[in-house]
């Protein structure tokens, strides 16, 4: 039988700068790989827990499963590739929106499509491109990276911890001095920028 896999556990910071915190994560741990991409977020007013993003034509739904210790753990929902069925975009990708589906003309969507007919006409969904440098690293046995990220143009910086040992993770933050740094998701985030959700205060 194939091993389950165990979702992991993540804190996700968000700053301008994180300054004396990159400066104790390269003292650490040396930068094991960096990568670039270019993705497509996929944002509702109707939910704030399930995370669509589009990379590479490739659609990727994550859905929030519980907290811990001021962690979040997200497990896969679906995964689809454009062009896209229309029954598949009523079954499996509307539902995670909560939001009223628009009557869908075609029987089959490519990307763009689907972006300007069936997303940007609605008044509560909203792409969003984001583009992602990520830098990799271990602290304390911890998934562990600082990015730069471009949100619909907007600069800003990452630093997010994981693992399925939540005492880890709690250890690991400490070391970097993110204790003091309110835990954000992506989707959280990119609501925060756009205007859809309010700052915190």
């Amino acid at each position: 039988m194939a091993e389950e896999i165990k979702p992991r556990f993540e804190f996700r910071a968000w700053a301008k700068n994180f300054g004396m915190v990159e400066e104790q994560l390269r003292k650490l741990s040396p930068c094991e790989m960096i990568r670039e991409s270019s993705e497509i977020y996929v944002v509702s007013a109707g939910n704030d827990e399930n995370n669509t993003k589009i990379r590479d034509k490739l659609m990727d739904i994550k859905v929030f499963v519980t907290e811990k210790e001021g962690l979040e753990q997200w497990n896969p929902r679906m995964k689809g590739e454009f062009p896209m069925k229309a029954s598949m975009l009523e079954e499996d990708v509307f539902p995670a929106f909560e939001v009223e589906m628009p009557a869908l003309e075609r029987d089959e969507y490519t990307l763009d499509q689907y972006l300007d007919e069936v997303i940007r006409p609605h008044s509560q969904l909203a792409p969003v491109s984001v583009f992602k440098r990520r830098f990799a690293f271990t602290i304390n046995d911890c998934i562990t990276e600082i990015a730069e990220i471009e949100i619909n143009g907007a600069g800003l910086q990452t630093v997010a911890v994981e693992s399925v040992d939540v005492p880890a993770i709690l250890k690991a933050k400490d070391m970097l001095g993110l204790n003091d740094y309110e835990n954000v998701n992506y989707l959280k985030a990119i609501k925060r920028v756009i205007g859809m959700e309010p700052l915190p205060e």
